[in-house]
């Protein structure tokens, strides 16, 4: 919810405003630890309330994750943005490599989350992934550094890649270039 009120750059109540219910998780992409928040009609949340307290559901002395999920809605838009702005960067890197190993819809990049076509026979995605994910000697000898990236495995043909608060703009590029050094050592 957070991530489209940011990219469509309108209040998530506009987002919401035709729905019954809203649940937000505030972990992650707002930062804070754990924690979500579930709205709709009173009669939704007594039902809902009560359903946590027959499951066991509860926390005592909550208010330090409040505390962190409420400084986390209050910088959601920079944060988020920011997350955005780092997704946009990787498909367009990756897209300006003209990879045959892979290639990226940059239309359909709007938010934080990239999806990596596969194309051809190089790699299934989870053998992608697991080449991403694993670090060589090689790699290190080539490259000078040991970058192990965390992507994963979406449909057939498909990878799935998602920027949160924690990956920074360096991080980002990292993981462009060791895509592009899994892409060049598949084509060797």
């Amino acid at each position: 919810l957070m991530n489209a009120a940011v990219a469509q750059g309108v209040e998530p109540a506009q987002i919401t405003q035709h729905c019954d219910s809203v649940s937000l998780c505030f972990s992650k992409g707002l930062g804070a630890p754990a924690g979500a928040v579930l709205a709709g009609h009173r009669e939704f949340i007594a039902e809902a309330w009560c359903m946590r307290k027959l499951l066991g559901g509860g926390m005592r002395q909550a208010g330090v994750l409040a505390a962190a999920a409420h400084l986390g809605l209050l910088h959601a838009e920079p944060t988020l943005r920011r997350d955005h702005d780092n997704a946009r960067r990787f498909a367009e890197g990756i897209h300006a490599l003209d990879l045959p190993l892979c290639s990226i819809n940059l239309a359909a990049v709007e938010t934080n989350i990239v999806m990596i076509n596969i194309q051809g026979a190089w790699l299934s995605p989870a053998e992608l992934c697991d080449r991403l994910r694993a670090v060589s000697k090689e790699e290190v000898a080539e490259t000078g550094q040991a970058v192990s990236v965390l992507l994963l495995p979406w449909s057939a043909h498909t990878v799935r890649a998602v920027w949160h608060r924690d990956i920074s703009a360096r991080d980002t590029k990292l993981a462009r270039s060791k895509l592009e050094f899994v892409a060049r050592k598949c084509q060797e």
